[in-house]
C-alpha cells in the first residue's frame, strides 16, 4: 500500500472530489476465500416457482443458510402458500429457523443458526 494512499485516506483535506472514490479489487481476497474451507455458506436464491424448492431445500439440509428472494412469486397466493409451507417443513425437520424481512427476502437457516428479529439500527 502506498504512503500517498494512506496520507490521502487519513487527511481529509488532501482528498479531492474525484479521489474520494476508491475502486477496490476483491480478486485477491476471493482467491484466499477459495483456499479456506468453510463450515457453512450463505447462499442466495431467487424463487420463481415450486420447481426452485428442491435446490433450496438441499442447501438447507446440507447446513447452509439460504436467503431467498420471493419478489417474483409474492403476488401468487397459491405458490406463496405452497413454498412457505414446504420451507417451514424443512425448518421443522432440521430444527432450524425461518424469517421474512421487509424486502421480500426469506432467510432459512440450519439447526445451529437462529435469526435475530431485532434490527441493528442505531437510534439517534
Amino acid at each position: 500500500m502506498s504512503k500517498g494512499f494512506l496520507n490521502k485516506l487519513l487527511d481529509p483535506h488532501a482528498r479531492t472530489r474525484e479521489e474520494e472514490y476508491i475502486d477496490l479489487d476483491l480478486a485477491e481476497y476471493e482467491e484466499i476465500l477459495d483456499e479456506e474451507p468453510a463450515a457453512l455458506f450463505v447462499k442466495l436464491a431467487e424463487l420463481t416457482g415450486v420447481n426452485d424448492l428442491p435446490e433450496i431445500k438441499k442447501e438447507v439440509y446440507n447446513g447452509n443458510i439460504v436467503i431467498v428472494d420471493i419478489s417474483l412469486i409474492k403476488n401468487d397466493k397459491i405458490t406463496m402458500d405452497r413454498t412457505t409451507k414446504e420451507l417451514k417443513q424443512v425448518v421443522a425437520d432440521i430444527k432450524g429457523d425461518i424469517a421474512m424481512t421487509e424486502h421480500d427476502l426469506v432467510i432459512v437457516t440450519p439447526s445451529n443458526v437462529r435469526v435475530d428479529r431485532k434490527k441493528l439500527v442505531r437510534k439517534y
